[in-house]
């Protein structure tokens, strides 16, 4: 049997490419043109990437109106993988005013690049290549960003009251910008809340952001908010500002308030009696803990892999060596590889080692009736198998009991697989490559197990030497 799993091994060739790190990308534009005298752009930027030879869209920048010089909130995190060129394409749209979709967007250029030249460089700058190839006056810059250390995401929601009316018509339409002070005394924005129309009491949206995002983790790095009037015409008016830090936010995790007085500082200097242009409130400060995918194994939670083997006609004869399916006296067959390569993986988050294994499109013992979901072992009442050789086992014995027919219909196995989970979720604590093939079949399972959990609200489980009463902190 050893002799199945090296040439599964030899043949299929080991590696690992894990990815390397994540980094944040922030986006700035200047100098896009305007669309005619009286208009000027609605700009948004749309990320692609190339996979395969083809651009696929990653994610995209909000639109911001009125503006020829955009600095976007929106962040975009990507994987970054040492080892690969990873392509990425920019592209700049006008969007029109009525409608947020690329539909009726006109696009203004592009800008291409590697993830490495943007990580090298840390910022990179690019002319806009407009459609035509010529390249344009528009300046697309990129920042780049290590995620490092505390991967938490932090709820805020801020509201104010009696701020300043900057209109002469109608109230001020206010709308609350956050920076982050660099190591370089530079600013970085971090959010750009929505715009209250009409209200010098507004309340805005809770939104989320990254604490490496919010401060790099530091908690007293100095935070610079500022509230603006918005105007349509992009030229929006100061309403006033105020510092702060993580550390003055989290007074706000117990539900209690946090306020900080909104100041203009040229009134401040030229009223004598000047106070403040408003108030500005945090309502709430909520810490979401983002758990990997160690969190819940070692927290206990168990992978159960189970096999579905497909059996129909297109497989080919097995007695013929251009078969998927062909019994080779020393040799294993295409599914014996995949099957080795993927369970020898999943097999060590079992705690039991005991497998179901069942098969599809074929006609079977003993009335050979064709069957879309049966046990390879030909026990229906418990079709498991003790180990990747116990499955390996009653493959190589069933193969030859059986009439390879169709069609390919994989939809009852996975109906009755889904069902048996979903009777495994049933509390709120999850008790929780090398071969070329089983990456590229597993290489999502650890996100899709984090994704799935976090949708739940599930929390990993704390192994019980870990168990402490430990505050959140530095």
């Amino acid at each position: 049997m050893s002799d199945i799993y090296e040439s599964a091994a030899n043949s299929l060739g080991l590696f690992s490419s894990p990815c390397l790190t994540k980094v944040e990308l922030r986006l700035t534009c200047k100098g896009i043109s305007d669309r005619d005298a009286l208009s000027k752009p609605d700009p948004c930027i749309v990320l692609n990437m190339q996979s395969h030879g083809q651009w696929m869209e990653v994610d995209r920048t909000e639109v911001i109106r009125s503006c020829v010089n955009p600095t976007y909130s929106k962040v975009f995190t990507l994987d970054f993988y040492f080892e690969e060129v990873q392509r990425l394409r920019f592209e700049l749209y006008d969007i029109n005013s009525s409608h947020n979709g690329l539909k009726e967007a006109i696009f203004l250029g592009s800008v291409e690049c590697t993830l490495g030249q943007i990580i090298s460089q840390r910022k990179l700058s690019k002319a806009l290549l407009r459609p035509g190839g010529t390249v344009g006056k528009a300046i697309i810059t990129i920042t780049a960003e290590e995620l490092t250390g505390n991967d938490d995401y932090i709820e805020l929601s801020f509201s104010a009251r009696k701020l300043d009316d900057k209109d002469f018509f109608s109230k001020s339409d206010p709308f609350l910008e956050i920076h982050r002070l660099n190591d370089d005394a530079t600013l970085q924005l971090v959010y750009r809340t929505e715009t209250v129309m009409n209200n010098l009491n507004p309340v805005w949206k809770t939104f989320k952001v990254s604490l490496n995002s919010l401060c790099s983790g530091d908690h007293e790095r100095k935070l610079q908010c500022t509230v603006w009037d918005w105007d349509s015409n992009g030229k929006h008016d100061y309403i006033g500002e105020f510092e702060a830090t993580f550390k003055e936010m989290r007074g706000a995790i117990d539900g209690r308030q946090v306020q900080w007085p909104c100041i203009n500082p040229k009134y401040k200097v030229k009223k004598k009696n000047y106070k403040n242009s408003g108030i500005v409130i945090l309502n709430q400060c909520k810490i979401i803990k983002m758990h990997s995918f160690l969190d819940y194994i070692m927290g206990g939670c168990q992978i159960q892999f189970t096999v579905a083997i497909d059996f129909t006609a297109s497989n080919g004869d097995p007695r013929n060596s251009c078969s998927l399916h062909y019994i080779h006296p020393y040799q294993p067959n295409e599914y014996l590889k995949a099957l080795v390569a993927v369970g020898e993986i999943c097999q060590d988050y079992d705690s039991d080692k005991m497998f179901p294994a069942f098969g599809f499109g074929a006609r079977i013992p003993p009335d050979y009736k064709v069957s879309h979901d049966f046990a390879v072992n030909f026990n229906e009442e418990n079709p498991e198998c003790a180990g990747i050789q116990g499955v390996v086992e009653a493959y190589q014995a069933c193969l030859p009991k059986l009439q390879l027919y169709g069609p390919t219909n994989i939809a009852p196995i996975i109906q009755k697989v889904a069902k048996s989970a979903s009777q495994e979720v049933h509390t709120k604590e999850a008790m929780a490559s090398p071969a070329a093939l089983a990456k590229s079949v597993l290489a999502e399972v650890p996100n899709q197990v984090v994704d799935y959990y976090n949708s739940k609200g599930i929390k990993p489980k704390v192994p019980s030497q870990y168990q402490s009463s430990r505050p959140f902190g530095p």
